[in-house]
C-alpha cells in the first residue's frame, strides 16, 4: 500500500502519507515530501500545496498520538510498544522513554524542536498527551514544527531537481537525510543552549 502511494504521489496520498508517518507507522517523511516537491519542481505540483498537505496531514497524525497518550495512558501505550504489533511499526520501550524524556527537559516548547529530531519527531506527541498538554498550544507548536520540517524537506526535492536525474533520486535523498539529521540535531541544540542561556540572564 504504501510503496503504491509513493509512486502516485498527489496531495491526497501526500496528506494520508504524512497522516501515517505521524503516528506510529514507519513511513520516511523525506521520502514523500521531497520527492513531491521534486516533482513540484518540474511543474507537476504545486510545491506550497505540497506543504500545506503535508503539514496538515502531520497535524493529524500527532493528534492521534496526542489522543493516544491523553484517552489511554501509559501502561496501554507500553504495551503495545513491546508487543508484536509495536515492534512491526518500529516502536519500542527505549524508544518512547527517549521520547517522554525528552519532553519532560524541554517542556512544551519539545512538540516544537522535537518535530525537527528524527527518531523522536513522531513519537512527541504521545507525552504530550500524557502530560495533557492543552490542545490548543500542542497543535499551534506541532504545526509549526512539522512546517518547518516540511520546508527544509521541500526545499531540498527542489534543489535536487536541477541537479539528480529521477531514476536516481531516492538514493540521493537517503544520502541527504544523514546530513539534514546531523544538521538539524545541531540547530536544536544551539538553539536548546541559547533559550537556556536566555533564562538565566532573565532570572
Amino acid at each position: 500500500m504504501i510503496s503504491s502511494l509513493l509512486s502516485n504521489l498527489n496531495y491526497f496520498t501526500i496528506f494520508v502519507l504524512m497522516l501515517m508517518e505521524s503516528t506510529v507507522l514507519p513511513v520516511p517523511s523525506e521520502l514523500v515530501v521531497s520527492p513531491a516537491a521534486y516533482h513540484a519542481a518540474g511543474g507537476n505540483l504545486n510545491v506550497w500545496l505540497v506543504i500545506l498537505a503535508a503539514t496538515a496531514g502531520a497535524d493529524c497524525g500527532a493528534t492521534i498520538n496526542y489522543l493516544a497518550g491523553k484517552y489511554l495512558g501509559r501502561p496501554v501505550i507500553y504495551r503495545f510498544a513491546a508487543s508484536r504489533w509495536g515492534r512491526l511499526c518500529l516502536l519500542n520501550e527505549e524508544k518512547l522513554k527517549k521520547s517522554e524524556a525528552y519532553f519532560n527537559d524541554h517542556g512544551a516548547v519539545a512538540t516544537i524542536s522535537g518535530r525537527l529530531i528524527i527518531g523522536i519527531r513522531h513519537l512527541i506527541s504521545i507525552p504530550a498527551g500524557l502530560a495533557r498538554m492543552h490542545f490548543g498550544r500542542f497543535l499551534l507548536y506541532t504545526t509549526i514544527g512539522a512546517g518547518i520540517w516540511n520546508c527544509i524537506l521541500a526545499a531540498l526535492g527542489w534543489y535536487l531537481y536541477s541537479i539528480v536525474p529521477e531514476s536516481h533520486l531516492e538514493a540521493t535523498i537517503e544520502q541527504y537525510g544523514e546530513y539534514l539529521k546531523y544538521g538539524i540535531i545541531a540547530l536544536v541544540l544551539i538553539a536548546a543552549a541559547g533559550f537556556l542561556i536566555y533564562k538565566r540572564i532573565k532570572k
